[in-house]
């Protein structure tokens, strides 16, 4: 099957089988909120609700919405931002980490992550319901500005907690990096401001987060952002290969860097070249510095992102460059779809063994939001080629 055939049947999918089911079974008409999973059966479960998956679902629906898809996005993207405000919001103006299915909170603690997602969400409803946009760039500045003046790092990018704790971790900043991406491009954010830290983050991760000998990014890292001491300084993740050159690439684009597209490159070859499993054609979890293979099993997530940065550097290519990329890009496609072959269409499997065998377990809702953007960016950047 063709790449574009391909696109046609995940937005198809989307469309008319994942967006109804999780608008239908993945909100919680009572309580309000978004739900942690929905089971094989079609049914949402009471697990306890992260906070990061409130935002990356109102995300979702209104990018949908953006879109032009015809369901109920407005109800639960205003919804869904009104829960994440009541039930995580702290009087210091930061999102707490978990609550229970009834909507208490259990755990107020600090996560950078966290907060990286509740700005993704500001910026993307400020497109969609623009009598909100003035309150979305007020809401989106001063979260950045209590994040500077909380957990702001002396030499770059920000601490994961005050007092700082360790190891600092690359994975918030490539987040965050996504939402400074998406605020400087709103007509009436602070450009400046949005820009000014992306910048600083993408040299961060050119600088420190990629190891200058091997090109490779590392997840965790000591106070002076060099390797964390023992194995977890050692952990690379195919995944986050892929999603770092996805968002340096688009940060390139703008800025016209040459550099990082250099290192975008790099990471995707490490990603393709040490982190797909030969016998499954999928991308794996985790792998060391020396690219020996440390976690085996396969998540639906990073298959998304190999797919949104092999399909980038297709639109960005000519010749036999790019159907180089685009038959990547066709693999990547093909290894999210064996994850979205369930028993009740719209669901997803997570994890796949090492044996190829999928774990039998509840659709997280967290891998929607991997799972939209890699569609519509598929879509987008076909549509550039075609053009």
């Amino acid at each position: 099957m063709d790449i574009f055939s391909q696109a046609g049947e995940l937005a198809d999918w989307l469309a008319d089988a994942a967006l109804p089911l999780w608008r239908q079974k993945g909100v919680d008409e009572t309580g309000g909120g978004f739900v942690e999973t929905i089971d094989m059966q079609g049914q949402p479960t009471r697990a306890n609700r992260r906070s990061r998956v409130q935002p990356r679902q109102v995300y979702c629906f209104a990018e949908a919405g953006r879109r032009g898809w015809r369901g109920d996005w407005r109800t639960v993207s205003e919804g869904g931002l009104a829960y994440f405000d009541r039930v995580y919001r702290q009087p210091n103006g930061f999102y707490g980490a978990l609550a229970d299915a009834d909507g208490r909170l259990l755990d107020p603690a600090f996560d950078l992550y966290n907060q990286a997602f509740a700005l993704l969400a500001f910026a993307y409803l400020a497109e969609v319901f623009p009598e909100r946009k003035a309150e979305m760039i007020a809401r989106s500045d001063d979260l950045r500005r209590k994040l500077e003046s909380y957990c702001k790092h002396p030499v770059a990018g920000f601490e994961e907690d005050n007092p700082p704790r360790l190891p600092l971790g690359s994975n918030p900043h490539m987040h965050l990096f996504e939402a400074c991406l998406a605020s400087e491009a709103i007509e009436g954010f602070d450009r400046i401001a949005w820009a000014n830290l992306a910048d600083e983050i993408a040299h961060l991760a050119m600088e420190r987060f990629i190891d200058p000998k091997t090109g490779a990014l590392r997840e965790f890292f000591d106070h002076d952002w060099m390797p964390f001491s023992g194995e977890k300084g050692r952990i690379l993740e195919p995944g986050h290969q892929f999603e770092w050159a996805w968002l340096l690439l688009r940060w390139a684009e703008r800025r016209g860097n040459a550099e990082a597209i250099i290192k975008a490159r790099r990471l995707f070859e490490i990603g393709e070249t040490h982190g797909i499993c030969r016998k499954r054609d999928v991308a794996m979890m985790t792998l060391f510095d020396d690219f020996s293979v440390a976690d085996a099993v396969a998540r639906v997530w990073p298959q998304t992102e190999w797919l949104k940065a092999a399909i980038r550097f297709a639109a960005l290519s000519e010749g036999a460059e790019r159907q180089r990329y685009v038959a990547s890009a066709a693999r990547a496609a093909a290894a999210l779809e064996r994850f979205l072959e369930t028993p009740i269409r719209g669901l997803w499997r997570d994890k796949q063994q090492a044996d190829g065998a999928f774990i039998e377990e509840p659709a997280p809702a967290s891998s929607f939001y991997h799972i939209v953007c890699a569609i519509y960016e598929l879509e987008d950047c076909l549509k550039r080629m075609r053009a």
